[in-house]
């Protein structure tokens, strides 16, 4: 779809970006030692962490990502936060006091607290620095989207933006400004979110029976790149042609044409027993030219509420838990998965891989372990994960109710599932719509530029400083610091541009799975296992790491989306069964740090509960 930006647009995202920046400027002064630019000194406050912790949680696949997947598939997007937030519970009760108490800067801090081996500093910054960069694609491909209705710019624009930005926020005063960025930007997304709830329900739900809205839609790309909508010329002059935006109910109970204003559970009772049209994609390319078709299917509320839509759960809507004849009434324990074609096998595999990633991925993600050495000691620690999780529960409950909004609003693009809340924002006026695509925007900024710090410290702290051993004062590692931050900033443009067609929440699920697999077998055992050694902690990340990796690569999906193969080409080409690595890469991590570690013979010099 083409998006016209207005002025209102610019100004406010002109006024996000200054205050950003002039954080930044301001805090420059302040920050003078590598423990300050790497951890804000442990000088922030519990509260403002802990919303800092919701700041850097709550990303672009949080806002952007699940909100556009609920839109277009329903429940199967609500699946994401769940996950998400589940993964809170392993960081509150399992990492949160033990790595305040062990590590000082970065994550291999905390490993190598009690074997100072080079080893595990090079894994564990390695690793640091592969998970880094793969969450920063989900950020950069979310920023290229909010680019293109916000100022009308291309998507490569918005993501070098962003990184230019970023660059700027991190260069100059690293922790300390990333930290209050996202207090703030943490503040407000969640206040807005709110907002927008609120009016999604007070605007209620409506019907919309019109003949061009349940009409299938084509774009034909040729091979010079010129597109065709419909058999017209894309653009948005005489003669011209563009994509409508979609995203309505066909029916609701009792024949009624529109609700009024109704309360949460109203709204999810009645959008359940309504009819809702969604869009099936087909893609085909022929003689060089791809053609995409986009076909309305009117689907029930209830089936809408339920997994199953999305092409990333198929086949969950079919006997979910088992698999057995028509003719039983109820399931027996005998015909558990008996009968299953394979292909739903590997589709509820693929689900139940994506979850754990979800769950086990937060306690293990750079960017939030860091922020433990932001606050003063481990009882500061714990307080600000509680405020975490209360500010990311609260906010992931909304986004069942922002996608579904955006389902129904009549706004969605049907090229970038991305921009469904912004665009949602806008069917309640342009002004909304400039404040949550700034407020969108800052999200961006936030957690690229935290990111980017546990990637420049990985570099600086770990790899240059412990492992290479080369001597730097203090002023030379922020120095360092700075000079890393420009090139994971520049590494980031060019993966943001590659990944552009994308859904980032999607994105974010393997980026999970590869801190999953690769960090947290060994931070869980090294806590709660006596005989970890060093040798087993240094294999685990490895093997973790490069399984993960390699699972991903030969996936379809990636044959797919990211190799350009179509459908049948990517099923014949991949080489593992199912996508989402973690349902075995996460158990080969700590299956790997057993067997070496009993092979090594050591012994930690003590347990840290």
């Amino acid at each position: 779809m083409i998006h016209n930006p207005s002025y209102l647009s610019v100004i406010v995202f002109g006024v996000f970006v200054a205050i950003t920046l002039g954080l930044s400027f301001y805090f420059a002064a302040k920050t003078k030692s590598a423990s300050s630019y790497f951890a804000a000194g442990g000088q922030i406050h519990w509260f403002v962490n802990g919303v800092a912790f919701a700041g850097d949680y709550l990303s672009a696949a949080s806002f952007l990502g699940i909100c556009g997947m609920i839109a277009f598939f329903g429940y199967d997007g609500f699946l994401y936060s769940i996950g998400f937030l589940a993964g809170w519970v392993v960081a509150l009760f399992v990492v949160a006091e033990p790595l305040k108490r062990l590590g000082k800067y970065t994550f291999a801090d905390a490993l190598n607290s009690q074997f100072q081996s080079r080893g595990i500093t090079l894994a564990a910054g390695i690793s640091t620095l592969v998970v880094s960069v793969f969450y920063l694609i989900p950020q950069m491909v979310g920023a290229g989207s909010l680019i293109k209705p916000l100022l009308g710019f291309p998507h490569e624009v918005g993501v070098v933006m962003v990184g230019i930005v970023v660059v700027l926020i991190v260069a100059t005063a690293g922790m300390v400004s990333t930290t209050y960025v996202q207090f703030i930007k943490g503040s407000l997304l969640v206040l807005f979110s709110g907002i927008l709830t609120a009016m999604i329900l007070n605007r209620g739900l409506k019907v919309d029976d019109g003949e061009t809205a349940n009409s299938p839609q084509t774009m034909v790309v040729k091979k010079d790149g010129t597109k065709f909508i419909n058999g017209t010329p894309h653009g948005s002059n005489v003669g011209q042609a563009d994509l409508r935006p979609v995203g309505h109910l066909s029916k609701l109970p009792g024949g009624k044409l529109e609700t009024g204003p109704l309360g949460p559970f109203e709204y999810l009772a009645t959008l359940q027993q309504s009819e809702v049209v969604l869009w099936s994609k087909k893609e085909s390319v022929e003689n060089g030219e791809k053609t995409t078709t986009w076909t309305p299917q009117p689907t029930s509320g209830a089936k809408v509420l339920r997994p199953g839509n999305s092409p990333l759960f198929k086949g969950l809507q079919k006997d979910l838990f088992f698999v057995g004849s028509a003719s039983e009434p109820e399931p027996k324990p005998s015909s558990l998965f008996m009968g299953m074609r394979k292909d739903q096998l590997f589709a509820r595999l693929d689900f139940l891989s994506l979850m754990l990633a979800l769950f086990c991925g937060t306690a293990s993600l750079p960017h939030i372990l860091i922020r433990y050495y932001t606050v003063k000691n481990q009882a500061a620690a714990r307080l600000s994960t509680v405020v975490g999780i209360g500010t990311i529960g609260v906010f992931y409950v909304m986004t069942l109710f922002l996608g579904l909004g955006a389902m129904t609003s009549g706004t969605l693009d049907l090229t970038d599932s991305n921009m469904s809340a912004p665009l949602l924002a806008k069917s309640f006026g342009e002004t909304l719509f400039a404040v949550i695509s700034a407020i969108a925007f800052t999200t961006v900024l936030g957690t690229v530029s935290g990111l980017i710090v546990a990637a420049s410290g990985a570099v600086v702290h770990d790899l240059l400083s412990s492992v290479l051993r080369w001597e730097m004062s203090d002023h030379e590692k922020v120095k360092a610091g700075k000079i890393a931050a420009v090139v994971v900033g520049i590494i980031a443009i060019v993966l943001g541009i590659l990944f552009k067609d994308m859904n980032a929440g999607f994105l974010v699920g393997w980026a999970f799975s590869v801190a999953a697999s690769a960090n947290l077998p060994s931070l869980v055992m090294l806590l709660f296992w006596k005989r970890t050694t060093k040798q087993g902690i240094t294999a685990a990340i490895f093997v973790g790491l490069f399984s993960s990796l390699g699972w991903i690569l030969l996936s379809a999906d990636t044959f797919q989306k990211v190799y350009g193969y179509t459908v049948a080409q990517s099923a014949t080409l991949a080489c593992v069964p199912f996508s989402q690595p973690g349902l075995v890469t996460i158990p080969l991590g700590f299956l790997t740090l057993v067997v070496v570690s009993l092979l090594t013979h050591g012994t930690k010099k003590e347990v840290v509960h």
